[in-house]
């Protein structure tokens, strides 16, 4: 059983995270703050896997308190915040956020993110990973105008050439920042479908979540 503590300082937007929460069988809402001091006493005292912590809260906000809940090992934090603003995700996951959501996300999401950091991976929003994106190439030399279709490294090539051409596809939507529904809507797939798709890309190139595959895609010359 994964144990989740929400924290935000709208009664109405935990009301809404504990009914999405509830109703699958592997989690568990244990405890719920409305600001970040009671975010961290409440995470301190009972045993959380996962806290849900928005960004704008009294008393002390989303990345102070997930400063510190990470730092004593109390649990893993996810951020979740209408504000989709860059420098709140760069200070979430400096302060050592597992997982970086917008409030408008489908319900789905929110349950794959509590179960993914639950289980040690990270996940970040689509918009979310382009920034991450963004900023580790940033200093990296300009793309060739095309992706390069053989890389260099062997590794590389045998990893990319197991790929599917399903696969392929996929990887090059995760790439473009497109969300698993945007996907199965863009392919034409069952949502079930493109999640399979994924994990299987995250299990042949050795990714920990969606940001290092597309890292692995930038790397591999699968995108520009």
């Amino acid at each position: 059983m994964i144990r989740v503590l929400l924290a935000d300082d709208h009664a109405l937007v935990r009301s809404g995270f504990a009914m999405v929460l509830s109703v699958e069988d592997d989690i568990e809402v244990v405890a719920q703050a409305s600001d970040g001091a009671g975010a961290v006493a409440a995470a301190r005292d009972r045993e959380v896997d996962v806290a849900l912590l928005d960004v704008q809260m009294p008393v002390m906000d989303g990345i102070e308190a997930t400063r510190r809940i990470v730092g004593t090992g109390c649990a893993r934090v996810v951020i979740v915040t209408t504000f989709d603003r860059e420098d709140y995700l760069f200070d979430a996951l400096a302060a050592g956020a597992s997982g970086f959501l917008l409030k408008n996300a489908d319900p789905d999401d929110l349950v794959e993110a509590v179960r993914a950091v639950a289980g040690g991976h990270a996940l970040l929003a689509p918009e979310a990973t382009l920034r991450v994106i963004r900023a580790l190439t940033a200093d990296a030399p300009a793309a060739a105008p095309e992706p390069d279709p053989a890389p260099a490294d062997p590794e590389q090539r045998r990893i990319v050439d197991s790929l599917t051409e399903r696969e392929h596809e996929v990887l090059r939507l995760v790439s473009d920042g497109l969300s698993n529904a945007e996907i199965a809507q863009r392919l034409f797939l069952g949502s079930a479908t493109v999640k399979t798709h994924v994990s299987n890309i995250l299990a042949k190139t050795g990714s920990r979540d969606r940001v290092q595959a597309v890292v692995f895609a930038h790397r591999a010359g699968l995108v520009g």
